[in-house]
């Protein structure tokens, strides 16, 4: 079965563009995708790479490029006021899910990345982002447990930490077998790595 890794985070609105093309992608080529959440302000920090939002012509350029993007795919993209946000909560919640949910993955996943760019939430707010997780059908309590889970976060180390040794700088990174592709920008030649297999 073709298989396609995606290295993402929350935060980043071209992964939110990304797992969007990517579910209409695996469908045509009937692809699995393995998904691998990880803190892409770890992976800055070590690689030495910045968000574009941090270089102001590069900012104001992004913002047309997501919009190009989302028309052409169809895809509702909403800036998110709440820019930049941090995300570690989120991807401690996405880790937890996967570990201890994970039949609940998909369905968390498409809500979370909802919130941050198709229908903006602040979740830079803990108790706004308890609300997301709520109206997604997890419990409160369980939510809480989950955010200071240390197996939780020691996934999403270990996750980042592969990511960097694989030679992923940014988000989105797809890996189609050991072939890396970045970016939205890339996307066709996944559909080209999966076409071949």
């Amino acid at each position: 079965m073709n298989i396609v890794e995606f290295y993402f985070d929350l935060g980043s609105p071209y992964s939110y563009i990304g797992f969007q093309q990517l579910q209409k992608i695996a469908g045509q080529y009937h692809a699995e995708i393995i998904y691998k959440p990880m803190l892409l302000g770890a992976v800055f920090k070590t690689t030495g790479n910045s968000s574009p939002i941090m270089v102001p012509a590069k900012a104001q350029y992004a913002m047309i490029d997501l919009r190009r993007w989302s028309k052409l795919w169809n895809i509702p993209f909403k800036m998110n006021s709440n820019f930049p946000i941090n995300t570690l909560p989120l991807m401690r919640l996405v880790t937890a899910i996967k570990l201890f949910a994970p039949e609940q993955f998909h369905q968390v996943l498409t809500g979370l990345f909802d919130a941050m760019f198709g229908h903006p939430r602040n979740l830079n707010d803990r108790e706004e982002l308890i609300q997301v997780a709520k109206a997604l059908g997890l419990h409160e309590a369980q939510v809480k447990l989950w955010l200071e889970d240390e197996k939780v976060k020691s996934e999403l180390k270990f996750v980042s930490d592969e990511a960097i040794e694989r030679g992923v700088f940014g988000a989105p990174s797809f890996f189609v077998k050991d072939e890396m592709y970045w970016g939205v920008d890339h996307l066709h030649f996944v559909e080209s790595a999966l076409n071949e297999q």
